[in-house]
């Protein structure tokens, strides 16, 4: 069996760094003399936490079975269950430290999981997250360049490991007539307000659509480009 996942991060409140922590996002910024450039850096800088597990939490985590195309998506929330009436996914809402907890569990199970970006982003923001927590990793996805075996990193394969540009998501969901889960007007970047909100359902179905999207691109590659 296969898994494809994908996650969700939310930055913290501001507040929640301490004062060194704050001094140290803010650095660059600081260093501008123009008042304007440097506020607009100090927002792209608050922007920004929520790509860092030092600065951010998980809070979904969708994973697919290849072999039956179900889907489980973990969310932050308080111990709810519901099942989507469109798609195969059932959702669970439960605390960050669950979350990873049940992920790994998952995890641990599977012959190889497959990512967009996963090596990159995903993997080593669960990793380094997970040991904030107290949470033990059951496999090291992360493994080495080239190697398939374990983890399927598709921006990795369709770029040819770096060999040509990189694009989003979006991108080559368009350009393989895949639906693409931006097209409801959702960004990772967009997740914050929604966690703000309270629409962490919002957050949860967007997240299983990446996955979905992630799954079919995935199709692509084994079908037309491994040889």
């Amino acid at each position: 069996m296969e898994l494809v996942f994908d996650i969700e991060t939310c930055g913290v409140d501001l507040g929640e760094l301490s004062e060194s922590q704050q001094e140290f996002i803010f650095r660059q910024a600081e260093k501008e003399h123009d008042d304007s450039i440097k506020e607009e850096k100090k927002e792209d800088a608050v922007r920004y936490l929520s790509l860092y597990p030092f600065t951010s939490r998980v809070v979904s985590i969708a994973m697919l079975n290849t072999d039956t195309g179900n889907m489980m998506v973990l969310y932050e929330g308080d111990n709810e269950e519901w099942t989507s009436e469109q798609k195969p996914v059932k959702y669970r809402a439960m605390s960050e430290k669950s979350i990873l907890e049940h992920f790994w569990r998952y995890a641990g199970r599977v012959e190889r999981v497959i990512t967009f970006n996963g090596r990159n982003f995903d993997i080593p923001f669960l990793m380094m997250r997970s040991a904030m927590l107290k949470v033990k990793p059951t496999v090291n996805f992360m493994g080495k360049k080239f190697d398939t075996a374990h983890h399927i990193d598709l921006l990795e394969q369709f770029t040819f490991y770096g060999t040509t540009r990189k694009f989003n998501l979006d991108f080559y969901c368009h350009a393989f007539g895949i639906d693409s889960p931006k097209g409801k007007g959702v960004t990772g970047m967009e997740v914050k307000q929604l966690y703000e909100a309270g629409q962490l359902k919002e957050i949860a179905a967007y997240n299983a659509d990446d996955v979905f999207a992630t799954y079919e691109l995935y199709k692509i590659w084994k079908e037309f480009l491994v040889v």
